[in-house]
């Protein structure tokens, strides 16, 4: 399955690169000639998390515009990493806040520290780059991670969901899909970004495995992500690191999650036709917290399509 969805997306991303190319003046078709462009626009310095917060508030618009779910009354919040915290993990993520014995905290979308050289001149970042942002932040803050776990704070979430609910496939699941429902509303530069963030999950789903069942060198699975998916060396060498080391497997259940969601949402909308309501729909699964896709899949079978086809019927 990750083969073949790597295939199609990188076909995906060949037909979109030329649209990206004529509207930014590039002189190449190429999807990996277009992106290594895209991200020689880098933004640093003070500038860069005021563009992260513009992309973000946009963002917040497009959902409340577009009826794709029900907002949180306040922000989100963004901030760069300390050096200890990029240290500790240097790809971009959330800090989550405790679910049980809270007393305030919120969630933040944290990017890691990008350091000035000693030059003056900054280094290239992955995480530095306009057309990156509508993709990460939707993953990380907004449909995506912030806006789970901000929901779960605001309207409570049991015990047992909180301690024994949490898995990659059910939480990374969402933030995929919220990044896919946002990318329809990007910029062409920022589909063509979160295009590459979807070939990249659907990288791992082969990539992981393969090294650990000895099939891949981990060199040739850096070759792929660099040449293939077009990562900087820093974010394949965390990817391969990832994959060997910090989390053996992990990694393959973001693509995973978001299969089963897209699954979901298909078959609800079979279900109720001209009913369907995609913010009613998203509501309803960041309501549930924290749920195994075969768990939320009977809760929304039971308590989302249900009572609608039975006060349709009449």
């Amino acid at each position: 399955i990750g083969q073949v969805a790597f295939m199609d997306i990188r076909n995906e991303m060949m037909a979109l690169a030329p649209l990206v190319a004529k509207e930014k003046g590039y002189d190449t078709r190429d999807y990996r000639e277009v992106l290594r462009l895209l991200k020689k626009e880098q933004i640093h310095g003070d500038a860069l998390m005021a563009t992260y917060q513009d992309v973000m508030a946009e963002i917040d618009r497009i959902i409340a515009r577009e009826k794709l779910a029900t907002l949180p009354n306040e922000p989100a919040r963004v901030r760069m990493a300390t050096a200890a915290e990029t240290a500790q993990q240097p790809a971009a993520h959330l800090d989550t806040p405790r679910l049980v014995g809270n007393t305030g905290e919120y969630p933040e979308f944290i990017v890691p520290l990008i350091e000035q050289n000693k030059d003056g001149s900054w280094p290239d970042s992955d995480y530095a780059y306009r057309a990156m942002m509508w993709s990460l932040s939707a993953h990380e803050a907004r449909p995506g991670h912030e806006m789970q776990f901000t929901t779960m704070l605001r309207g409570g979430v049991s015990t047992a969901r909180a301690l024994f609910a949490f898995n990659s496939a059910n939480v990374e699941g969402w933030a995929l899909y919220a990044e896919s429902i946002m990318k329809p509303h990007m910029p062409l530069d920022g589909q063509l970004a979160s295009l590459q963030y979807r070939l990249l999950r659907a990288a791992r789903i082969w990539l992981d495995p393969a090294i650990n069942l000895g099939l891949v060198t981990p060199a040739e699975a850096k070759r792929v992500l660099m040449e293939e998916v077009v990562e900087d060396d820093l974010n394949a060498q965390t990817e391969i690191d990832r994959y060997t080391f910090r989390s053996p497997a992990q990694a393959t259940a973001y693509y995973y999650g978001y299969t089963q969601l897209q699954a979901l949402r298909a078959e609800t909308e079979l279900q109720l036709k001209d009913q369907f309501d995609a913010a009613a729909f998203h509501d309803f699964i960041l309501n549930q917290g924290l749920l195994p896709p075969e768990v939320l899949k009977k809760a929304v079978h039971d308590d989302f399509v249900a009572p609608r086809l039975k006060k349709a019927a009449g």
